[in-house]
């Protein structure tokens, strides 16, 4: 039986097309539709009839989507959000999202109108005339379903992106907006629709960029995602982070389709996913004419080995982590090598705990492939180690007195970073109460106690050590995939080759150039104002103020030499107090400080309180406190390696001089209060992430 569908766009145009629901290459009709120029308005489609309701087994989706769901570690009560295009994927995840919600009736929100904790995210990229109107209608269908919905719009304060660029602009400020709108509803998971044919997209785009193994596994079922915001509640700090979960990925586009229909839910088709300027819809399009369902099985089952072998990766390098690396308060790690056996590791699982150590420690979470990859395996299995590495923002030496037995990985300043300052978010107390749970940690929790049972051994991990045209090879003498397939898979490969073009020298020198003025920048920091708290290359949290109560009394054996801050703190104080014009910047440690510490232990000690006191005035000066405090921090930097001090953080004045150094205990005024504290953004080992 026939079904029609309309597509409608704001030209008022309208036609109509027969298919058959069960007909699979209705799904190639409907990309074409339309001439052959891409439309700029989206299409509006919503069903003609209801007859066929009844062939769509949307119970048996229904299950699919609660094993899923409970996989991840997700029960009914937890709030959750949704990232909704309109188009028949999102709203396909809208159906099963609100049945699912609906099975143990966890209720209506306070309006009685909307499914209580569920939140539709619409964004609004602002890229066409139209798409106001668009993410309205599409508000509009979702809230019929029951799910509240926020409707976010793109600020793009540097402009709107370029067309070559404009996809991946586009998703980064998706996710932006995501994460920020969950962190303002205090919602911990987002679900997002990616289903079965964007991981085979993604395979055949990442094949023909020469990806391992690790990249072929495609995109995680869960990963967390950690905000660009961090937050201050009084002393506690909280960095906020998602936990992205991708439930559809058991299913297929054709799947999305019928789970509309089933419904009877409208969609929205987008036009940018039908230009070919873009590799995904090249890629989509020429998977499309590969009818073969012996094709996409078979695609699928080598997506899905990969996704075993990286499942048994990632269960090593958690192992390797625990046993051999060992964090510094400082900022910096210490590999065990000998602990490590790198010779008794497969070169993956050796490449992806070095990434992960160096990412933790530079908070750069860029791969790290190719030579530099290579450059890493062939130092850490070089034991004792005896030469420095400098790598993906990083410097590695031996740790001084390990004899080589262990290796040193400090942040390297010398290489682009993160983004130097950032103030933080501050909440009262009252509102800690109400967010930021331990909620998504007990559904991580969940979700392990599930995935932890079914990690493979290295027996079932088949791709180990196996780059692009190896998995591929492999694949075919395990009869994974037949040779038509095979065959097939290559074909895209290369006709994807095609349309990618490496950087030209010229492309090279401008991203060059911009990490050289990423660098430079590391050093002009905005003011932090005493009381404010800032984070410091997405690794240290610093605070100062000062205070009217002095801490003389941390130099017991020198209380002769400041008694006078004891006598006159009741009618003078030093000449940093109430100074409303006041202010710190930071920057990391340089050479001249060590020497400037140095040279302020050596001065000689002022025995009278007139002689600190400073002229026409009451103050009093801060030198003898400040040449104790230097002798204390160099007994401290002492402990510290040469390699990991440059990535300390320094406080200084508008005039360059030294304020504190609270990693090492310097301040230069009994009345200031400073600390720094090594909390890096994105925790060891990247958080939580499962390829189930």
């Amino acid at each position: 039986m026939a079904r029609g569908l309309v597509l409608c766009s704001q030209t008022r145009t309208i036609a109509k097309l027969s298919f058959s629901l069960l007909e699979p290459r209705f799904r190639r009709h409907l990309c074409y539709v339309g001439p052959r120029n891409v439309p700029s308005t989206r299409l509006f489609c919503h069903c003609a009839g209801s007859q066929m309701l009844n062939l769509v087994d949307m119970a048996a989706y229904n299950e699919a989507f609660s094993r899923r769901m409970a996989m991840a570690g997700i029960k009914h009560h937890n709030r959750i959000a949704l990232g909704v295009s309109g188009g028949p994927d999102s709203m396909a995840l809208c159906v099963l999202a609100a049945n699912w919600k609906a099975e143990v009736q966890y209720g209506i929100g306070n309006s009685g109108k909307y499914i209580d904790g569920l939140l539709a995210i619409i964004v609004d990229h602002g890229l066409r005339p139209e798409s106001k109107d668009e993410a309205t209608l599409v508000g509009n269908r979702v809230s019929e379903m029951g799910i509240r919905c926020e409707i976010a719009r793109c600020d793009w304060m540097n402009g709107k992106p370029k067309q070559g660029h404009l996809q991946e602009a586009a998703r980064d400020m998706r996710y932006k907006i995501f994460q920020d709108v969950c962190m303002q509803n205090q919602i911990s998971v987002l679900l997002v629709a990616h289903h079965a044919d964007d991981q085979a997209e993604l395979f055949i785009l990442r094949s023909s960029r020469d990806s391992g193994v690790l990249g072929l596994a495609g995109m995680a079922f869960t990963s967390q995602v950690f905000s660009s915001h961090t937050n201050l509640y009084n002393k506690d700090w909280i960095n906020h982070s998602v936990l992205l979960v991708r439930p559809l990925l058991d299913f297929s586009k054709e799947d999305m389709y019928k789970i509309c229909q089933g419904s009877n839910r409208d969609w929205v088709e987008d036009p940018t996913n039908r230009s070919p300027l873009f590799a995904r819809n090249r890629i989509r399009m020429s998977l499309g004419n590969l009818l073969s369902g012996t094709f996409k099985s078979e695609l699928q089952a080598v997506i899905s080995a990969c996704r075993g072998t990286r499942i048994y990766v990632d269960q090593i390098c958690s192992n390797l982590i625990k046993q051999t690396v060992t964090i510094m308060d400082q900022g910096y790690a210490v590999i065990d090598l000998k602990a490590l056996d790198p010779s008794k590791i497969d070169d993956i699982c050796l490449s992806k705990f070095i990434t992960l150590v160096l990412q933790f420690v530079s908070q750069r979470q860029r791969p790290i492939r190719g030579s530099t990859s290579n450059l890493l395996l062939q130092y850490i299995r070089a034991i004792p180690c005896k030469t420095s590495l400098t790598a993906a923002g990083c410097y590695i030496c031996p740790a001084p007195g390990s004899k080589g037995a262990k290796a040193l990985v400090c942040c390297s300043v010398n290489c682009p970073l993160p983004s130097n300052a950032e103030l933080f978010h501050t909440f009262s107390v009252e509102e800690k109460r109400h967010c930021f749970s331990n909620e998504l940690e007990q559904i991580i929790a969940n979700g392990k106690s599930y995935s932890n049972k079914l990690v493979p051994d290295a027996s079932q991990a088949q791709f180990l050590d196996m780059g692009c045209e190896s998995v591929l090879d492999e694949a075919w003498r395990l009869d994974i995939i037949t040779e038509s397939t095979y065959r097939n898979i290559n074909l895209l490969q290369r006709e994807e080759v095609k349309h990618f073009k490496p950087k030209t020298d010229e492309v090279a020198s401008r991203c060059e150039s911009k990490q050289e003025s990423e660098h430079v920048n590391l050093f002009l920091n905005e003011p932090l104002l005493p009381g404010q708290t800032c984070y410091f290359m997405n690794r240290f949290i610093i605070s100062w103020k000062l205070s009217k109560k002095n801490d003389s009394n941390v130099f017991p054996q020198e209380s002769h030499s400041l008694s006078y801050l004891g006598r006159e703190s009741q009618h003078s104080h030093c000449c940093c107090v109430n100074r409303d014009d006041m202010v710190a910047k930071v920057r990391t440690m340089i050479d001249a400080d060590w020497l400037y510490l140095a040279e302020l232990s050596k001065r000689p000690h002022l025995d009278n309180l007139e002689s600190t006191r400073l002229p026409l005035t009451d103050k009093i000066a801060c030198s003898d406190y400040s040449r104790l405090s230097a002798n204390l921090a160099l007994k401290s930097l002492k402990s510290i390696p040469v390699a990991a001090r440059k990535s300390i953080p320094v406080l200084v004045n508008d005039h360059g001089q030294i304020l504190s150094i609270p990693s090492i205990g310097y301040k230069h005024c009994p009345f200031m209060m400073a600390s720094a504290v090594f909390k890096p953004r994105v925790p060891l080992g990247g958080g939580h992430s499962s390829f189930l």
